[in-house]
This record gives C-alpha cells, structure tokens and sequence, in this order.
C-alpha cells in the first residue's frame, strides 16, 4: 500500500498556496494598484516569527510550510510597504504591540511552555488584522483578493496538516484561516456597498 502521507501533502499545498498568494499581492504592490497596510505587515511579519517558532518548539512539522511561508512573504510585504505602502510604520501604537511580542517571548524563556508566547502573537496579530479589514471594505480595489483567497484556501490545507489534531497547533493556522478570510469579505462587501451606491437611485452606506 502506497503511504500517501497526508499530513505532509497538506502541508506542503498549504506552503505553495501561500507562497502563490503573495504573488499577485507583490505584483499589485510593485504596479501601485495595492497599498499595503505598513503597521499590519511589520506586526505580521514580527509576530509569525514568533508563531513559528513556537509551533516548532511544540513538535509542529507538516504545518510548519504554512508559517514558514507566511512569515517569509510577510517580510517581503513589510519591505515593499516602506515605499508602496499606507499608514504609519512604526507608531507608538504599533510600538507597544511590538513590546507586548517581545514579552510573549520573555514569557516562554521564563516558563519554557511556548503556548504563552503562541497565544500572545495570535492575539496581538488579530488586533494588528483589524486595519487591514478596515482598509479592504473602505478600499477594497487598494488589496488583490486573489492573494487573500489563495491564502484561505492555504490556511484550510494548513489545518489539514495537523493530524493528530492538536488544538495548540491548530491555533495559528486557525487563526489565519479566519482573518484572510475576514479580508475576503471585508473586499466583497466594499465592493458590494460601492456598487450599489453607484447605482441611479443608490444609497451610499
């Protein structure tokens, strides 16, 4: 019988799907037709380090191409925004998400249990999220959609590569499964809310 290795599979679709993501949303960045938002993706790019390495200390393997390409392609992102980008970079704000990060770790040095570290990240790198869902329903033609839909579908593959399925190494890719996703919607339906305002007799929202 021929061992077909899911987990790995899934894994590896998870890390090409993501590394196709950012493709187009590169493209669309370098063309100036997208406008990354530049606190979202230095906190991404900072906090999926750290998320991967958690996910690596608690004995995640297959699931490891998704992070791995995630944080990679968010650093690109993060790099590109300097210049193409929207939004502060580094704002006092974003100064003291990145001091919390900085604690996650401090925490997981002092307790050696990285599911601290891993909770921290995925909760500060929600909150990091929301501008860039704001940013997609107030100008969604500023993000690819294509981009965000090749990096839910990654994210669900991702969570395949978990077998057995265990719920501190689903987290991470959980969580992106629902905030690409999130953007996802957030673009149709500001796309949605414009199109209906441009209509004779459209009410803008």
């Amino acid at each position: 019988m021929i061992d077909l290795n899911l987990p790995l599979w899934c894994g590896l679709i998870s890390g090409a799907l993501s590394a196709v993501a950012f493709l187009p949303y590169t493209y669309a960045t370098l063309k100036g037709r997208c406008r990354p938002q530049r606190a979202s993706w230095l906190i991404w790019m900072v906090l999926g380090s750290i998320s991967l390495f958690s996910q690596w200390v608690e004995g995640a393997q297959a699931s490891l191409w998704f992070a791995a390409v995630q944080v990679m392609g968010a650093g690109l992102v993060a790099i590109l925004s300097i210049r193409h980008g929207a939004g502060s970079f580094v704002s006092r704000q974003d100064g003291a998400i990145l001091t919390l990060a900085g604690a996650g770790l401090v925490t997981y040095f002092l307790t050696d249990t990285a599911a601290y570290a891993l909770a921290i990240t995925i909760a500060i790198s929600a909150l990091g999220g929301v501008a860039t869902v704001i940013k997609a329903f107030n100008a969604p033609d500023s993000e690819a959609i294509s981009a965000w839909v090749a990096g839910t579908v990654g994210s669900f593959f991702a969570i395949l590569a978990v077998i057995p399925p265990v719920p501190l190494l689903l987290a991470y890719p959980v969580y992106m499964l629902g905030m690409n996703g999130a953007v996802v919607i957030a673009i149709l339906w500001g796309r949605n809310r414009r199109n209906r305002s441009c209509l004779p007799g459209g009410i803008a929202w």
